[in-house]
Order: structure tokens, then sequence, then C-alpha cells
């Protein structure tokens, strides 16, 4: 995310131009966004003609600049787009206004947002901002007969490739070549600074020998590490051991990870921990909350009038870091956040058991 400028105005909201850069940075604005912002960037239109003498084909796009209040927020990944519906308010072209229309933003398109901008969205802006320059990971987790490769991003670990094999040694040796091979030129085709390589028992480390003897230059990328299982789960092992944030010291998710085994371990301790709204609400109220997991899609939904827990969500955030605490909002796109929306969505670590 590249911030372009900051500026104060009427009815103490503040207008933030900025650079969604990467896929990461359209999903973090998904979160930001809330109905009634006004979203102003370039975009085009289809113009219906007045001319009697032609035809009527449906009108003609015209590029304009627009101003929307907001009324929908969709983050399409797989299109690589930030869909955001709504109302024009402003428009180079007057004949417009009041119409609805849809904004598309894409990477490296800059889009100005006026708000009355909440504490934990700006440090999203600003966690956005300082992730940019951070390294592209790629962990690769790989046993007997199967391997997978994930992407490391801010939305989650989304996997970009499986392959299957023989297992087996001896006889089947070839088979493992196969699947290395087929492994290590997904690798090197990846546009990647690093590599996490893991797996359980002594795969991982013959498949490093396959890559050092094929691909030497890849070895520069990789890190071994061990894990008991591949595919996903094998990727919250290689998260809450670190690996990555060896190389990416500001993964969000790697964080996550490591705060959700946080709270499960005290859940089986009985022990200085609330989850849901009413239990976390009331250690709100005492001031116990040392850290505060929120899930971004339930956040969204309280903040849009469609939830249903008994207090605001905007008050308890503000509340627990008035009092010390730390808050945390977890992706939905990634294993710990499924986790925590089987906790309603909410919890807190604490800093003394409530009876």
């Amino acid at each position: 995310m590249r911030i372009q400028s900051r500026q104060r105005v009427e009815g103490g909201g503040e207008r933030i131009a900025l650079v969604p850069e990467s896929l990461d940075d359209l999903w973090h604005l998904s979160y930001v966004l809330e109905p009634d912002d006004l979203v102003s960037g370039d975009t085009t239109r289809r113009i219906q003609r007045n001319d009697d003498q032609m035809r009527d084909t449906g009108g003609e796009r015209e590029h304009m600049w627009v101003a929307i209040e907001v009324e929908s927020v969709e983050f399409h990944k797989f299109a690589n787009r930030l869909r955001i519906g709504g109302t024009i308010a402003d428009c180079s072209r007057e004949d417009q206004l009041g119409q609805h229309h849809t904004l598309n933003v894409e990477e490296n398109a800059e889009i100005e947002i006026e708000k009355l901008w909440k504490p934990d969205q700006l440090d999203r802006l600003e966690e956005a901002e300082e992730a940019t320059d951070n390294p592209d990971v790629a962990i690769a987790t790989v046993e007997e007969g199967t391997a997978h490769i994930h992407v490391v991003t801010q939305y989650g670990a989304e996997e970009k490739a499986e392959f299957s094999g023989t297992t087996g040694k001896g006889e089947y040796a070839r088979g493992r070549d196969e699947l290395f091979a087929e492994l290590t030129q997904a690798l090197s085709r990846m546009d990647v600074d690093a590599i996490v390589l893991a797996g359980p028992g002594f795969t991982k480390q013959d498949a490093y020998d396959y890559v050092e003897e094929n691909a030497a230059d890849l070895t520069e990328k990789i890190t071994t590490v061990d894990t008991s299982a591949v595919g996903d789960r094998g990727v919250h092992e290689v998260l809450k051991r670190g690996a990555v944030e060896e190389v990416q010291k500001q993964t969000r998710i790697a964080e996550e990870a490591e705060l959700i085994d946080e709270l499960t371990q005290r859940i089986g301790e009985g022990s200085r921990v609330a989850y849901g709204p009413e239990q976390v609400q009331k250690a709100a109220d005492y001031g116990a909350i040392e850290h505060l997991l929120l899930l971004d899609e339930r956040l969204r939904e309280e903040r849009d009038d469609a939830g249903e827990w008994p207090f605001d969500v905007n008050d308890l955030i503000t509340t627990t870091e008035q009092k010390g605490g730390d808050v945390t909002v977890f992706s939905s796109e990634f294993a710990p956040g499924d986790q925590l929306a089987g906790f309603g969505g909410i919890a807190a670590l604490l800093r003394y058991r409530l009876d």
C-alpha cells in the first residue's frame, strides 16, 4: 500500500489518497470500507447517447472521475479487483449524479477515501503500508507421494499447486524423482524471495538434495523445517514455529496462528480466557483483556448493523486499547480465522481469570 496524502475534512473525518499495490492491499481495503464512506477515483461508465438519429446501441463507455457513497464492497481475489458499489455523489459529468455505479479498483490505481476513520482501520492501512517491503514467501510441504506449494499472503496462505507420485524408495525411486522434479520446476517458476521446505521424516531432505543437484541456485532461497503434516496443516505448523517470520517479520497470519494456539491452550486449561460476545464484554468491563481477538468478517457485520452482539464493537475496541490491551483482527481466509469463527468470531486472552 502506498499512502499518497492525508487531509482533514469538515465533520472530523479524513480524506486519504492511496494506491493499492497488491492483491493483499485490495483485501485490506475490503475491511476498511463501510457504507456511506465516500470513495473517488477514475473509472469508465456507459453513457446513453441523446441522438434520435442513431440506433440505440446501449451507450458508449466514457472515462470519467466519480465519487460514490459506498453501499457494498466485494473482494474478488481471482479477478484481482475490489468492486465498490454505490450512488454517485460527485462526478465530472453532472448528469450522472445520483445514479448507481460500481467502481472496480485494481492494483496500482489511485483512489481517495473520505470517512470517519476508526483507530483499527488506520492501523490496518499502516500495516499494509509497512508490509509492502516484506519478502514474498512460498511454503513447500512434501512427504512420500505428495507435495504442496502455498504462497504466504496477508489474507491467508493460498495453495498454488499440488503434486502426487509413487511412494517408497528402492525400485520406486524413479517415482520419487518425478515428484521432486515437478516440485523443483514449479518452485523455479515462482517469483518469490524465500522458500520454506517442510514436511515429516527425511523426505523433505531428499527433496532438498534433488533441488541442490538439479537447480542449485534455488537452494539459496530455501529453509527446511520439520512438520508432522503437509498441506494446510503443515503450513499452519510452519507459521506457528516462526519460520516465515524470519524472512517476513510482519506476517499477520503467523501472529494469528500463535494467538489461536494460545487461546485453545488456555481453554483446555480453563484459565485466563474469554470467548463469545457475552464473556468478552464482561472481561472488557473489568478491564481484564490483555489481547482482543476479532474475526474480520464478523467485525464488518457488526459495523454494518447486521450483527447481533449486545454492544457497540467500536466501543469495545476503544475500551480495550484505553485499558492497555492489544487488538488483532483475524483473516477469515486462513485456518486460525476459521477456528476463531467457531468461538463466535470474538475471544480474548485475559490478564487474570474471571470467576
